[in-house]
């Protein structure tokens, strides 16, 4: 069973930067794939970016350049720098895992982040 807890989320102004942090549970974190997602209203979720166990990510192209994902195994977390936001970056963002050697997934509970002036 793996938890997983957001934070970092909040209101910032246009071209403002916001970190989230995601603190993960559970033994053989440094296996898992971890992702980010977000969900604005009345959207589906979509993937924003991913963390390999091997460090290897991949963006959505709408935030590429302007997100970073990046992952501590030793603190059995996963962080996202989130800079030059936008208002359309505004959303639900949650925290996922894929774990082996089954693949279950988890969620997070999600942190808002609103990005207005």
């Amino acid at each position: 069973q793996v938890q997983l807890v957001e934070s970092g989320g909040g209101l910032v102004q246009p071209g403002g930067s916001l970190r989230l942090s995601c603190a993960a549970s559970g033994s053989g974190f440094r296996s898992n794939v971890m992702a980010w997602y977000r969900q604005a209203p009345g959207k589906q979720r979509d993937l924003v970016a991913t963390i390999s166990s091997t460090f290897s990510t991949n963006y959505a192209d709408s935030v590429k350049g302007r997100f970073t994902v990046s992952r501590d195994n030793a603190k059995n977390a996963v962080y996202l720098q989130m800079n030059s936001l936008k208002p359309e970056d505004t959303a639900v963002y949650y925290c996922y895992a894929r774990v082996p050697p089954f693949g279950s997934e988890y969620w997070g509970q999600g942190t808002q982040v609103t990005v207005s002036s």
